[in-house]
């Protein structure tokens, strides 16, 4: 967690979660998607993956620039938004998601 200006900055994904502040991936081309905080926190630790923005940024690549240049690129940028997700991930069972945020207060 960082602080700008007196404001909390989420450095990985469960603080995002904790804060409801999706997330939104960038391409070069300029396509972009948000995803939900809770839902891409809970893919992560379902799979075992790093959670901080740094390592997370390298775990996505744009579809289209897959499709027509068959390069996997990683995304230009990877922040938090107020906007509406457009992607939708399997959400975590309520029970999973509280006794996150009990370790995550305690």
């Amino acid at each position: 967690m960082r602080y700008a200006d007196g404001l909390r900055i989420p450095t990985r994904l469960f603080e995002a979660a904790a804060w409801h502040y999706p997330i939104k991936v960038t391409c070069a081309c300029g396509r972009s998607a948000v995803f939900d905080p809770h839902a891409l926190w809970y893919l992560f630790e379902r799979k075992g993956w790093d959670p901080t923005f740094a390592k997370a940024q390298g775990r996505f690549y744009c579809s289209e620039c897959w499709r027509t240049k068959f390069r996997k690129l990683a995304p230009v940028k990877f922040e938090t938004c107020r906007e509406e997700p457009t992607v939708r991930l399997p959400m975590p069972d309520e029970r999973e998601w509280k006794r996150a945020i009990n370790r995550f207060r305690g």
